[in-house]
């Protein structure tokens, strides 16, 4: 597999349905030109784990992971590794679209009561947070050795898995309109996944 479009005609185990890495998956799917049910097969299990024991019981099979995991599932399993990079296929579709997204996994979220009550707070919380993502970034060794401390995963994975697990502070604009094309992503296949409805301006921290 060098493409998603080596994917027709596969079957792909993952978990997460009804969630957001199947609506991911169908979005790079589809944007690719593949059908699921049609050109491509989808056997949904309950947790990663299950998708890495098809992995072991056969060569040739395909699963959808995320990082720390599949780094973690290679150490064990030689004959495991990562074929597609989805932070990247999803960019890659970004050059046709009209509204831009990114493929945004983790944010961060504070009532807006809060926020509008402790201003100093929340930019000095956002200021260490930019910073530590920077360290982490830039000093693999060192976070390895941190998160394996707090029981997280062990520092030989963290360490292997960091470079690929795409750590990024995004703020103000760019956070709008790489998150809100994302949601609207989402919203397309499910309007549940977004909560009903897309947010309002408001809903965008430092945005405007």
């Amino acid at each position: 597999i060098h493409s998603v479009a080596n994917l027709k005609g596969k079957t792909i185990y993952a978990s997460g349905k009804g969630a957001t890495p199947e609506y991911v998956l169908n979005y790079i799917l589809e944007k690719n030109g593949l059908q699921v049910g049609t050109d491509v097969t989808i056997e949904w299990k309950s947790e990663h784990a299950e998708c890495v024991q098809a992995l072991a019981q056969d060569p040739n099979a395909i699963a959808m992971l995320p990082q720390p995991f599949v780094t973690a599932a290679a150490a064990k399993n030689d004959k495991i590794h990562a074929a597609l990079d989805l932070t990247k296929e999803w960019d890659e579709i970004q050059k046709n679209e009209k509204n831009k997204s990114s493929l945004i996994t983790g944010v961060v979220v504070a009532r807006k009561d809060f926020v509008e009550a402790h201003p100093e707070v929340v930019m000095d919380f956002l200021e260490k947070y930019e910073a530590s993502i920077k360290f982490v970034n830039e000093n693999n060794d060192e976070a390895a050795t941190m998160i394996e401390s707090y029981d997280i995963i062990a520092a030989a994975v963290a360490k292997k898995a960091l470079p690929f697990c795409n750590i990024t502070y995004i703020a103000g604009k760019e956070m709008k309109e790489k998150l809100s094309g994302y949601l609207s992503v989402l919203n397309e296949q499910n309007p549940k996944s977004v909560g009903g409805s897309l947010p309002e301006d408001d809903f965008y921290y430092g945005a405007n």
